[in-house]
């Protein structure tokens, strides 16, 4: 039997393998696949079937071929193995079986029958004998689908034979006692392997297609509500089943093992080969991934033998399911239009453009591997008694499929996900229930972001409103799975089901969540809260610790937004909004985004000095959503501005020259960004400019900004002076509101009320996407907190303005005293005590503001309950013996850690917040304040409302980052502050490169840099050489490309030289048509630090210059440069290293790195320095190429040469005995 795991880690290897052999053949336009691509890509542009760059497109298809025939030789060997094409015939003509390998002799007969081949094929290869293979396994009528010969990539994509050797000596392996590594001999042919081979062999793949089992426990759950009642309703005879996100085809699995139980029962009679076709003749799936479908293919094929008491394939005639290739919500024939027409196809708005395929000029584009239309009427409306399946939750990042998704379905609005045009998709399949006709049944499990996101609005209050005519939906369950444990759904679920038909009840049978699952646990189908939904769904009036079961009118699912948190929330959220006397709308003037750049990793510079290290002069602060925490604002990036005092963007020519340069070098990047779907210019905006800018939001200096993703409400009181991300959203008051007005609310909307009320009407985003984990605790997740939202939470009749006042002035103290703010003032401001004393006084002080912080944030939260009427007396403290806490001293902190005593709960609270656990009250505490906590204790006991206020989920975390680190964050950065030094990077002759060794001889005698490295070694004589060689090496990126990138990063290089280069064209006149350039990636960069410090759009953020593998004579330290030298200075430090490692002695092989980084510089210096300098006696463009002519001479290379240059591969140590 397969070892699943093992299986999936080796196919890993081979997949990169083959990926790179087909990239070739791919960019290669003389091989015949390489040649289709291209025709196929500039048709898919022309149809309008993609909006892709070549290189996107191309990776997609390169990694489809790659999986195509790591897939065929595992459905090869899975039928040696188990002898499934035992007996086979090719053209009349019996076969010898063994093709690949297998268990004992069967992996001789396998080389045995290819030296066979080759004999009589002398020209043919590997390739050729799994292609032979192949056309044995597509002979059979069962297997003709599997390699399906018209569409299949293995037959097109044809690998390198050394790659295909490879392949087959893959599979060939065999351990140290001589048996096959990889054996799939299985007596139960379990098939199942194959889905983890679906979901986790690509993660191109992963990420494209947002690639997703279905767990068997709830697909069961959702045909048990679907198919089961549609069985008993319509009989199994000629009932259609779809699942139109098939995948590697768990649902239909599933529901052909029950189709194939009911005709056994309702027909024992029947001969098992034509019940198992009459069960397939039932099944339908489409898939937009042709190897998830192949998989489906097969696990179906494997099935539906075993079913008809088969042994092999051989002989078995084709099982009749229906499962075809495509897009499904393009309908049949992958073409764009308004609707889907009743044929299934959609109104293709056809204008007459011939189709270079075909010749046929009416005929819509489908891509090679598609055969959609091969299935006639799969996607037709209204054909389906049962829909089901889990549609994928991502984005369309296809800006062409995006918008033909808009035309095509009304749901899909805003920055909507995939799962809402599915979810009008899935209806519209279904039978429409009509007098005497019944209505068909659908069940999903689908992403729960349209509850509470905007982009849901339409599909709430007018798909399931019942508003769309033409596709009417009755809801029956809606079930909250965000808080099961499901394997990989890292995204937060519910499961709808309901029917094609006009609402027959007034009622929702609905599932609403308490609590999440408080573990991982051993069998996710026996979770906690999974077990719940299972056992109780059909007992309305359930109240348990994990769902409660209600019938919701069904008015109630009809309005926007969706709140299906049980346990008491739905009625304490009705008493806080009938609290409320106004809504903060009705204050507020303007509240939502100020600014999105619509290119962050090019206007964003980074909080270190990356902007005036490029030249760029005019920068402003952006605040972005995960520094607003706490009352305060973090350390935030700067910006480069556009924009004049008075707010208006500047001309071009007006922008300082640092500007000017970078937002040439990147035109091409940001010139087509568009606004609500329109390109910016066409609106009459500048290329340069933001892509957003609300200014009036700028106009007035006080504003509340707040957090839009976070685990817990943050609202802060800004001064002034900043700008604000769409991760920040802003909350603006009246012009001439006081800071008193701001303080109150910034009070109310900090407490734990808010905090409650807030994600009753959020999005709850998880912890991080598909497969990223949704958390085992309900105060794990985030939550998107919005504007549209925050508008209608109600205000009570009095503000607590003083407790805001008093934790904002905390805040800021707070953050004076932070070990960041005590070294500013000491370098900058010469405070008189030396710096460990500053810092030991200021570890005191931020110890006790954080724990009055704590407590008047608690004070704050109670004082609220009374403000909303949540409770009668006054549970403040009144006292004065008391004015900090400790975390785990507050009320609901001693009430948790005492559920963790007595074993009713399980919590990792304490250890994520760097707190303990007390059960009993501090006996350091004064009477007053005991009672007090007492008294809160007692209510969270008695009062419902007060017991869910005071959970984790609602209360402020206070996840500081510690002391230590910040203070060690702090003095790294004043260190490498620093060595920034514009002086420490140049010598009488001009910009010079140093040594590590060399910097600390320069720095021996600086009286602050060795304060601020005593501090951070706790040396008194700190090693300096060290302490930099430690640091300066991190914030450093290699001069050169070959250096900085992996192969794909290269190769993305290489195209924005291209772009580069008819940016230049196009500057001096000629017409050009420059290509959007692509973006970088994290696996991009041979360094996680290299693309920290670069990022998409690879912009030179960093403090150095690496050069690796340069040295001095006797010195082994690191070389680096400063990277706040331009283009100039940078080729004049190279130059001046290639002349003294040749002084050196050093080998022709070593120089030409460094002369491919002054290649890399040359057209950047005739772009910016032709101007005469009279040192050179010619401008430092015509200097430097001029030196590098000369180099190339003495080194017998050409320019083309020094740029194919790759650094040796590392070699790996010995393994020790």
């Amino acid at each position: 039997m397969i070892n699943s795991s093992a299986l999936l880690a080796d196919l890993k290897g081979q997949l990169k393998t083959l990926q790179g052999d087909l990239k070739e053949r791919a960019d290669d336009p003389t091989t015949e696949w390489g040649a289709a691509l291209q025709r196929e890509h500039a048709r898919a542009l022309k149809r309008e079937r993609t909006g892709l760059s070549w290189t996107a497109w191309r990776d997609n298809e390169v990694d489809q071929a790659a999986v195509a025939w790591i897939v065929a030789t595992t459905f090869v060997r899975f039928c040696e193995d188990n002898d499934l094409l035992a007996g086979a015939t090719l053209a009349g003509t019996p076969v010898p079986v063994g093709w690949i390998a297998g268990p004992g002799d069967r992996a001789s007969r396998a080389r045995e029958n290819q030296t066979a081949y080759f004999r009589v094929n002398t020209s043919h290869h590997d390739r050729d004998w799994l292609q032979q293979a192949f056309r044995v396994l597509a002979a059979q009528p069962a297997g003709a689908a599997l390699v399906d010969p018209r569409h299949n990539p293995v037959w097109t994509a044809e690998i390198s034979a050394e790659a295909a050797k490879g392949l087959v000596g893959f599979w060939r392996r065999t351990d140290d006692g001589g048996a096959l590594v990889h054996d799939f001999t299985d007596s139960a042919l379990d098939t199942r392997f194959l889905g983890d081979l679906y979901q986790d062999l690509s993660e191109h793949a992963k990420k494209t297609y947002a690639l997703l089992q279905t767990p068997e426990f709830v697909e069961q759950f959702i045909l048990d509500r679907s198919l089961t009642p549609a069985i008993a309703e319509f009989g199994a005879d000629s009932l259609k089943l779809i699942d139109p996100t098939c995948g590697s085809g768990h649902f239909l699995l599933g529901a052909f093992e029950r189709l194939n139980a009911q005709w056994a029962a309702d027909a024992p009679g029947l001969d098992p080969k034509q019940r198992v076709r009459k069960a397939m003749d039932s099944i339908h799936g489409v898939d937009l991934n042709p190897f998830a479908v192949a998989i489906a293919r097969f696990r179906l094929t494997v099935a539906g033998i075993q079913a008809a008491g088969e042994k092999s394939l051989v002989g078995v005639p084709e099982l009749g399911f229906h499962l075809a290739i495509g897009d499904s919500l393009l309908g049949e024939q992958g073409g764009g239009g308004d609707r889907l027409f009743d044929d299934g196809t959609l109104d293709l708005g056809i204008d007459g453009t011939l189709d270079e395929a075909t010749g046929d000029e009416n005929a819509e584009f489908t891509y090679a591997t598609e055969d959609v239309d091969e299935y006639l009427g799969i996607l037709k409306p209204g054909c389906y008694h049962v829909v089901v399946g889990n549609p994928p939750y991502i984005t369309v990042k296809d800006k062409v499929l995006n918008q033909k998704y808009r035309e095509a379905y009304s749901t899909a609005a805003g920055k909507y996900a995939l799962s809402v045009p599915f979810m009008e998709l899935f209806f519209r399949l279904a039978i429409r229930g009509e007098a005497g006709r019944g209505a068909g049944y659908v069940g999903q499990i689908t992403s729960n972001s349209f509850m509470k996101r905007e982009f849901g609005r339409k599909v709430i209050e007018e798909l399931f409103a019942g508003y769309h005519v033409d596709n009417p939906v009755d809801l029956t369950h809606v079930i909250d799975t965000s808080g099961a444990y499901i394997p990989g759904h890292g995204t937060p679920t519910v499961i709808l089901v309901g029917r094609r038909r006009r609402p027959v009840a007034e009622s929702i049978r609905a599932v609403l969540g308490v609590r999440g699952e408080p573990g991982q646990p051993k069998s996710p189908s026996k979770g906690l809260v999974w077990s719940e939904i299972v056992e109780q769904i059909d007992t309305p009036g359930f109240d348990g610790p994990y769902v409660s079961v209600v019938d919701l009118g069904r008015e109630v699912l009809s309005e926007f937004p969706w709140s299906l948190s049980g346990g008491g929330a739905g009625d304490l959220k009705v008493r806080i909004d009938n609290a409320g006397k106004q809504t903060l709308g009705s204050l507020a003037t303007q509240l939502g985004i100020t600014a999105v750049t619509g290119e962050d990793s090019l206007y964003m510079l980074g909080s270190s000095g990356g902007g005036a290290r490029l030249g760029v002069e005019s920068l402003r602060k952006l605040v972005e959503g995960d520094v607003v925490r706490d009352f305060s604002i973090g350390e935030s990036e700067y910006a480069i501005w556009p924009y004049d005092s008075e707010l208006r963007v500047l001309r071009f020519d007006d922008l300082d020259q640092g500007s000017r340069k970078v937002f040439e070098s990147f035109r091409s990047a940001i010139n087509r960004r568009r606004r609500f779907g329109t390109p910016m210019v066409e609106r009459g905006l500048t290329w340069w400019e933001w892509q957003e800018l609300y200014t009036e939001k700028l106009r007035t200096p006080l504003t509340i900004t707040f957090a839009f993703v976070a685990t817990h409400n943050h609202f802060v009181l800004d001064r002034g002076g900043k700008v604000f991300k769409q991760s920040a959203p802003v909350i603006k008051l009246p012009e001439g509101a006081t800071e008193e007005q701001h303080l109150e609310l910034l009070g109310v909307l900090n407490s734990s009320t808010a905090c409650f009320w807030l994600k009753q009407v959020s999005h709850n985003k998880g912890n991080g996407g598909i497969g990223g984990g949704i958390g085992d605790e309900d105060w794990e997740p985030r939550y998107e907190f919005t504007g549209t939202k925050l508008e209608e939470f109600p205000l009570p009749a009095t503000l607590p303005r003083a407790r805001g006042a008093l934790l904002d002035e905390l805040a800021r103290e707070f953050a004076a005293v932070a070990p960041r703010s005590v070294i500013d003032r000491w370098r900058n401001e010469g405070i008189d005590e030396n710096l460990s004393d500053a810092l030991s006084s200021a570890a005191v002080d931020w110890s006790r503001l954080r724990e009055r912080l704590i407590f008047e944030q608690e004070e704050l939260d109670w004082e609220t309950y009374g403000l909303y009427g949540l409770i009668d007396d006054d549970l403040t403290y009144a006292g004065s013996s008391v004015d900090g806490v400790m975390l785990g001293e507050r009320a609901f902190e001693i009430r948790l850690a005492r559920q963790v005593a007595s074993g009713s709960e399980t919590t990792a609270w304490f250890a994520r917040h760097g707190s303990q656990a007390i059960t009993e009250l501090p006996v350091a505490w004064p009477e007053d304040y005991r009672a007090l906590v007492e008294k809160r204790l007692a209510l969270m006991e008695s009062d419902r409302g007060i017991g869910l206020l005071e959970r984790p989920e609602f209360k402020r975390r206070w996840a500081t980052v510690p002391w230590a680190k910040q203070l060690r964050d702090a003095l790294e950065a004043a260190i490498l502050d620093r060595l920034e030094d514009a002086d420490l990077w140049q010598d009488f002759q001009g910009p010079a490169t140093s040594s590590v060794a060399q910097l600390a001889d320069l720095l021996r005698n600086d009286d602050t840099l060795r304060a601020l490295a005593r501090e951070l070694t706790g040396s008194t004589e700190p090693d300096l050489a060290a302490v930099i060689g430690s640091l300066a090496p991190t914030e450093a990126v290699p001069y050169v490309a070959a250096h900085r990138y992996k192969p794909s990063g290269l190769e993305k290089f290489r195209e924005w030289q291209s772009v580069w280069d008819l940016q230049r064209r196009e500057d001096a006149g000629e017409k050009v048509t420059i290509p959007v350039p692509p973006k970088y990636s994290t696996p991009d960069f041979r360094k996680v630090e290299y693309w920290k410090a670069r990022g998409k759009l690879d912009v030179p953020k960093e403090r150095f210059i690496l050069y690796p593998g340069v040295g001095r004579e006797g010195d082994t330290t690191t070389v680096l440069g400063w990277a706040g030298w331009n283009h100039r200075d940078q080729a004049i430090a190279l130059v001046r290293e290639v002349m003294s490692q040749r002084s050196l002695g050093a080998a022709d092989d070593s120089l030409i790195p460094l002369v491919a980084g002054l290649v890399e510089l040359e057209p950047w210096l005739h772009q910016w320095h032709t101007e005469l300098e009279p040192e050179f006696g010619s401008s430092a463009a015509q200097a430097v190429t001029g030196q590098v002519d000369q180099l190339l001479s003495q080194l017998q290379v050409t320019r083309d040469d020094v740029n194919a240059w790759r650094p040796p591969a590392a070699t790996r140590g010995r393994r020790r005995a």
